[in-house]
């Protein structure tokens, strides 16, 4: 079984999300700032057989600080376009609307929370299945 750390990578704040073939085992948002730390905690709480990172925002430079900080783990770098689109029709999926929120279309709503999580395991899941290398 491989055991993923899947990073979506921002300004000011990063989804994480762990997933393994099985499902998933983790997911958050944080503050960027955070990052470094909590993923190598995250990744060691998890047995993480390697950290995959979107190639958006920073994510160069993000994957060089994480090998630094977690040499021991291989970090790629994958492509996430379209998984941000991806990422919040599955949050409404799995979060949908309520009361009157539920009468406004889908489209022209925003999720009530940071949705970097999913992002993230999307990332993980396309990885996974070979898609997003």
């Amino acid at each position: 079984m491989t055991t993923v750390l899947a990073i979506d990578p921002g300004r000011e704040k990063c989804g994480l999300a762990v997933v393994t073939d099985e499902g998933t085992l983790h997911k958050e948002v944080i503050p960027s700032e955070d990052l470094v730390r909590v993923a190598a905690s995250i990744a060691a709480e998890h047995s993480a057989d390697e950290i995959i990172v979107g190639n958006g925002t920073g994510g160069g430079k993000l994957a060089e600080a994480l090998r630094m900080a977690i040499p021991n783990l291989p970090v790629k770098l994958v492509d996430e376009r379209f998984s941000s689109t991806r990422a919040r029709a599955r949050f409404f999926r799995e979060n949908p609307p309520r009361g009157i929120r539920r009468l406004i279309p889908r489209g022209l709503l925003t999720p009530e929370r940071p949705y970097d999580d999913y992002v993230a395991l999307i990332l993980a899941e396309d990885y996974l299945n070979g898609q997003g290398t």
